[in-house]
């Protein structure tokens, strides 16, 4: 699955500060407001983009990681019973072995 970054997200992963309007009118074209920020060009937007979503894709084994690691609950649980604990490795053990890093 690949995530579609738009154009706010790579303006404000540009210049966090940014202050601007993306317009997308129902044609599709789109245009960008923006006011007393300073402009950043297209191209440099577009490669922000597609940045942005190969850096989201690579994070693909932490997001599926973060879905099937134990609780909060269960991790405050663990921290008084020793039994607990151990489950607790071997369950996130098991995760990370499904889901490994790139």
């Amino acid at each position: 699955m690949i995530k579609r970054t738009g154009t706010i997200e790579a303006i404000l992963a540009i210049n966090p500060d940014a202050q601007v309007t993306v317009h997308t009118p129902a044609e599709g074209v789109e245009t960008i407001d923006w006011g007393d920020t300073t402009e950043i060009s297209q191209s440099d937007i577009d490669a922000k983009k597609v940045e942005l979503e190969e850096e989201w894709t690579t994070q693909e084994y932490a997001r599926n990681r973060q879905a099937e690691y134990p609780s909060i609950r269960e991790l405050v649980v663990a921290l008084y019973d020793e039994s607990d604990k151990e489950a607790l490795v071997a369950k996130r053990a098991t995760v990370k072995k499904k889901y490994p890093k790139p």
